[in-house]
């Protein structure tokens, strides 16, 4: 075996293995169906302290467990040894520079059949280098999709089930091949949503808009961020209420937000500029203030970064490698 610093891992089937020895078969149930719960959690490198600050990891696994027990996922692992196991799979690979870590609870049973009963359960976790999804350093041209988020009777948006991304998946397609950065989707009653994988905001009169939860969306770690920030350090508030199409064009300012997004703002919906269709004032200084927090710049927010680098807790998860 090559050393762990040069040849990637990841956490599998218990324990940690090679990522090219990492896979399932063909006819696994969560290949088949998507019936698997992922989710997108970034580590930020702060090259001052030379460690990675991984972004409100212990509450993205708190998501996770909750969106697992939707499709009848058991995990058996708690949050708390998912952060280890974590940040012990990072650490394994000497990573000098920004990470994105994608958890995934699937069922891995190999057979026909959409039914859960039955079917066994399994977790992978990786963690690779990355950099930015989308452009965050100039005004993103985007359009309302023609496709509409599923609604939460049907496959629920605030779980990030695997199989509900083709829907994502469509709406982001469609933005590229006629020309925009990304789309906004709306739900069956036609009010808007977010973007094909991102939260939105709408800044109206010095203050930010964004769709509830009973809209459809999903409940973004990000987004949750943003509105307390946006309180406590800049005295902004938020309403939490359904956004109309309409309001889009309203806008003062607009702007995306989410774990591959981080702050994105927009600068032109449907052609139609928002403000003069640059980067606002509100979204620039929460794009500001939100770097400085997830790169540890920020010391009242250090609770939310858990270091990579610093000394490991006395106590480990213990977690196999081949």
């Amino acid at each position: 075996m090559r050393d762990s610093a040069t040849q990637r891992h990841a956490f599998f089937q218990g324990r940690l293995v090679p990522l090219e020895d990492a896979k399932v078969g063909v006819m696994t149930h969560a290949l088949n169906y998507g019936t698997g719960i992922f989710e997108g959690i970034r580590g930020y490198w702060n090259e001052q302290r030379e460690d990675i600050y991984i972004f409100r990891l212990r509450d993205h696994f708190v998501r996770f467990l909750k969106n697992t027990a939707i499709l009848c996922i058991d995990v058996p692992f708690t949050a708390d040894e998912l952060v280890e196991i974590t940040t012990d799979l990072v650490r394994m690979h000497e990573y000098r520079q920004d990470v994105y870590v994608r958890p995934l609870a699937y069922k891995s049973s190999e057979q026909i059949g959409v039914s859960f009963q039955g079917v066994a359960d399994d977790l992978s976790i990786v963690a690779v280098p990355y950099g930015n999804y989308i452009e965050i350093e100039r005004p993103l041209t985007v359009c309302v999709s023609s496709w509409r988020r599923s609604d939460d009777n049907a496959i629920p948006g605030r779980a990030k089930v695997s199989g509900n991304y083709v829907n994502t998946a469509l709406i982001k397609n469609e933005a590229l091949v006629n020309g925009y950065d990304e789309g906004i989707v709306l739900n069956n009653q036609g009010f808007v949503v977010e973007g094909s994988a991102e939260n939105i905001f709408l800044v109206r009169d010095g203050v930010l808009v964004t769709p509830s939860v009973a809209d459809g969306i999903l409940e973004g770690i990000t987004r949750d961020s943003i509105i307390k920030l946006a309180l406590d350090e800049l005295g902004i508030s938020t309403v939490e209420r359904a956004v109309a199409r309409t309001e889009l064009y309203y806008a003062d300012e607009i702007f995306f937000t989410g774990t591959g997004a981080q702050l994105a703002p927009v600068g032109k919906v449907d052609q139609r500029l928002i403000g003069k269709g640059e980067v606002g004032p509100i979204s620039a200084r929460l794009q500001q203030l939100y770097f400085d927090v997830v790169k540890g710049r920020n010391p009242k927010y250090l609770d939310w970064l858990t270091p990579v680098y610093a000394a490991a807790p006395a106590q480990r998860t213990k977690v196999q490698a081949s």
